[in-house]
C-alpha cells in the first residue's frame, strides 16, 4: 500500500456539501472513497413539510443501508462512522426555506438531525439574500434566526449567500460560521466565487472555508482536472491559513437534467438563474470513490501529511464541534 493510501485510510475525511443522487450505488462509492462523513443536502427550495418528507426518506436510507451510512448529530459520531468502517451523514439544507417563518421550527429540525443549514440559496428569502440579487442584507427576521441556530447548534453556512448578508451573519453569529463549498474569485470571475476580502474577513472572525470542485466555478471549467483543484485549495490555504480550510466537493453524482433545471431556476420553477451547461469534475476525481486521489495529489504538491488530515477532515472536525456543542 501506498503512503498516500494508507494516510487516507488513517485519517477522517470530510465531504462538507454533497448533493448528490442518494442511492445503494452512491454509499458504496463514499465507502470506496473513504470517506468518514458528508454533508448531505435534503432541503434547497422546500419548505417545512416537503424537507420533513425528505427526511422521512433519508431516515428510510439508514435503515436499508445501514451497513454503509449511519446519521451523525455530534462529533463523537463522526469517529464512530471511523471506527465503524462506515460514512457518517450530516442532513444538511442549501436553503432555509424550510424554517418558514416559525422560529421554533429550527430546534425541530436539530431534533431530526441536521446540523448545517445555508442561510439563503441565491435569491432572497425572509432572512437574506444570495449571490444572484442585489444584496439588502441580513433581515431582522434573519438576526432571530442566527441566533437561534446558534442555541440549538446549527451551522450557518454562507456558500451561495451575497456578500453583505455574508458579512452581517458573520458578524452576528456567537459561533463559527462557513462557506460549505466555495472558490476563490481570484482564480475566476463568477457571482459564486469569493473575494479574498471575503475569504479574509470569514476567516479573522472564526470562520471556515470549505473548497468545491464544481467545474463550472474553476479557472479551466470541465477541462479542469485534480490539479487545478489542488491549486484552488492551495490559493484559500496561502490566503488565510491552513486551519481553517477543508473540502466541500459538491458533488452532484448520478443527477439528471431535470435536477439541475430545478436547482438553477428560482424556488425551483421561476426565473432561471444560470446555466451551468456540461457538469464534468475534474479528471482525476469525477466520482466520491476517487477520494484518495485528492490526499495523493496534495502530498505530491509538497504538502505535510499534518496539513493533509487538517485539510482533509480535522479542521471540520474542530469547527463542528464548537458550533454543535459536542
Amino acid at each position: 500500500m501506498s503512503d498516500a493510501m494508507q494516510l487516507h485510510q488513517q485519517s477522517i475525511i470530510i465531504d462538507g456539501l454533497v448533493i448528490a443522487k442518494w442511492d445503494r450505488a452512491l454509499f458504496e462509492d463514499m465507502a470506496r472513497g473513504g470517506v468518514t462523513t458528508a454533508n448531505c443536502t435534503v432541503s434547497v427550495w422546500e419548505g417545512f413539510q416537503a424537507t420533513v418528507d425528505n427526511i422521512v426518506e433519508f431516515n428510510q436510507f439508514f435503515n436499508e443501508h445501514d451497513d454503509l451510512i449511519r446519521p451523525v448529530r455530534s462529533t463523537r459520531d463522526i469517529y464512530r462512522a471511523k471506527e465503524e468502517g462506515r460514512t457518517g451523514v450530516i442532513l444538511g439544507f442549501q436553503n432555509v426555506q424550510a424554517f418558514e417563518d416559525q422560529l421554533g421550527y429550527i430546534e425541530i429540525f436539530k431534533q431530526l438531525g441536521v446540523g448545517i443549514a445555508q442561510m439563503a440559496y441565491n435569491t432572497q428569502n425572509l432572512v437574506g439574500t444570495g449571490c444572484y440579487e442585489r444584496d439588502g442584507g441580513l433581515s431582522g427576521f434573519g438576526h432571530e434566526v442566527v441566533a437561534e441556530m446558534n442555541r440549538v447548534g446549527i451551522m450557518c453556512d454562507l456558500s451561495h449567500v451575497g456578500d453583505k448578508t455574508s458579512q452581517e451573519v458573520i458578524l452576528a453569529s456567537e459561533k463559527p460560521v462557513c462557506y460549505s463549498h466555495c472558490l476563490p474569485l481570484g482564480l475566476k470571475e463568477h457571482p459564486r466565487n469569493k473575494s479574498d476580502e471575503a475569504l479574509k474577513f470569514i476567516a479573522d472572525h472564526g470562520g471556515f472555508i470549505g473548497v468545491t470542485m464544481f467545474s463550472p466555478f474553476l479557472k479551466n471549467g470541465i477541462h479542469s482536472t485534480i490539479e487545478d483543484y489542488v491549486e484552488a485549495i492551495d490559493y484559500i490555504v496561502n490566503l488565510v491559513g491552513e486551519d481553517c480550510v477543508g473540502i466541500g466537493t459538491d458533488f452532484t453524482q448520478g443527477q439528471d437534467q431535470a435536477f439541475f433545471e430545478w436547482l438553477t431556476h428560482d424556488k425551483g420553477y421561476a426565473r432561471r438563474l444560470t446555466r451551468f451547461g456540461e457538469i464534468i469534475n475534474p479528471k482525476g476525481i469525477r466520482t466520491l470513490g476517487e477520494f484518495p486521489n485528492l490526499t495523493r495529489a496534495l502530498l505530491a504538491h509538497g504538502w505535510s501529511e499534518s496539513r493533509v488530515q487538517k485539510i482533509m477532515g480535522e479542521n471540520w472536525v474542530r469547527v463542528l464541534k464548537d458550533v454543535w456543542h459536542e
